[in-house]
């Protein structure tokens, strides 16, 4: 058996690789992939693993962009750290989610349904997948951050607006405290209420709550000022403006 492993923090795909050995003693780890676009990559130059373990948030994106750009037959197992309520969403298609920390008991009867449905298996329709988990029931209701040695939640009501900046992502509270986070905006866009939250440019995504006055700009975009203020100025990019305004009045 051939296993792709498709995981961007090398500890834990050190990890995946020694608990599939033990599940598996004879199984070949045909790569550890890191991203979306060494996935890509990946795909275009060898032939197909037997079987796919994925994470869906990686460092560049959710990896459900890898199957919309490569067609891949074989079946995944998909791993998340999401929280229970979105788990749903990934029920289509796929061979079986895990939630991390990664269990052995859990892998292990993932691989074990993998061989009782691998000669049955359809493509993986990932379209549907992307629809099924926006449209799950929730979205995102809190995240977990850390500052100095303290971790706390943020329940999403406090949240006014996530940003990026020299690769690290950033959440700021409705009382202006700042704290890192461990998804990018490409995974946050899927994760928030589309009523509540915009990305309104590549490196911002705002709350509409946090809007205190919008300004006319140049090529038909729109200057926001947040409250809290941001350490940036934040613009509406010209190819997001009209979905802006259809946003704001609530026609989206």
């Amino acid at each position: 058996m051939k296993i792709l492993i498709i995981e961007d923090e090398e500890p834990a795909a050190k990890r995946l690789q020694k608990i599939l050995k033990e599940i598996e003693p004879t199984a070949v780890i045909s790569d550890a992939i890191v991203s979306i676009s060494s996935a890509i990559k990946w795909f275009a130059a060898n032939d197909l693993p037997d079987l796919i373990v994925s994470d869906i948030q990686l460092s560049d994106g959710l990896s459900f962009e890898i199957f919309k750009a490569v067609e891949i037959l074989c079946p995944v197992i998909f791993t998340t750290a999401y929280d229970q309520y979105a788990i749903e969403a990934f029920k289509v298609n796929s061979i079986d989610y895990i939630l991390k920390p990664i269990k052995k008991e859990e892998l292990a009867h993932a691989i074990a349904k993998y061989k009782r449905i691998k000669s049955s298996v359809p493509a993986i329709d990932i379209n549907q997948l992307l629809k099924n988990y926006s449209a799950a029931g929730e979205y995102k209701k809190r995240f977990i951050v850390r500052y100095g040695e303290h971790i706390k939640t943020i329940n999403i009501e406090e949240v006014a607006f996530m940003y990026t900046e020299d690769k690290i992502n950033f959440l700021t509270t409705k009382e202006g405290r700042r704290f890192t986070i461990d998804f990018n905006l490409d995974a946050l866009e899927n994760m928030l209420d589309p009523k509540t939250f915009f990305r309104i440019n590549r490196q911002y995504i705002i709350s509409i709550q946090s809007i205190a006055e919008m300004f006319a700009y140049t090529k038909s975009r729109v200057l926001i000022k947040l409250n809290p203020p941001a350490k940036h100025e934040t613009i509406v990019s010209t190819d997001r403006s009209a979905d802006f305004k259809l946003w704001l009045g609530d026609e989206k």
